[in-house]
């Protein structure tokens, strides 16, 4: 009885620790500027992280248009006030709805936020907690793509009629 209790209770605790583990990831804040000059460096550096093998480089394009319409707004205030200090009420909320907007984004995208997920392993029916960044998620998704693709070409057969130059 005791031995039933004691697993019992270890498992719970393990599971406590997961749990634990998968929530401990706290987000940060990207992009948060008081005046001009700051404001400008950081758009710059979003920017460079957006490029390929950069932090952010899986941001969608539609996400892209989204930030920049944000950058275009937040700089639009920075220009007429110059630092947050010196913003009317509720330029300073505007401000804030923008720059919690291109965070959210950046944070969804962001290559280094973990993933967690539970999966039961093939052949069993205990499921086990697997994490991985979002960078390995995008890329092994990428790599199943390209394979697709390339088998899908292999298998094709050449002056096929499904070529684009077919003329049909």
């Amino acid at each position: 009885m005791k031995q039933k209790f004691w697993l019992v209770s270890a498992v719970v605790g393990v599971a406590l620790l997961q749990a634990s583990a998968v929530y401990a990831y706290k987000t940060e804040v990207i992009v948060k500027a008081e005046n001009k000059g700051d404001f400008t460096a950081v758009v710059a550096a979003v920017h460079q992280q957006m490029q390929p093998g950069g932090r952010y480089e899986f941001v969608q394009q539609g996400e892209r248009d989204k930030l920049e319409t944000n950058f275009t707004e937040m700089q639009s205030l920075f220009d007429k006030y110059g630092t947050v200090a010196q913003m009317d009420q509720s330029s300073k909320v505007q401000l804030f709805n923008d720059q919690e907007a291109v965070n959210a984004i950046l944070t969804r995208r962001d290559d280094k936020r973990l993933v967690c997920e539970s999966v039961e392993p093939i052949g069993s029916h205990i499921p086990r907690t697997t994490c991985r960044t979002y960078r390995e998620i995008e890329l092994e998704q990428r790599n199943a793509q390209d394979f697709q693709h390339q088998l899908l070409q292999s298998n094709q057969p050449s002056g096929s009629s499904l070529s684009p130059h077919s003329g049909h």
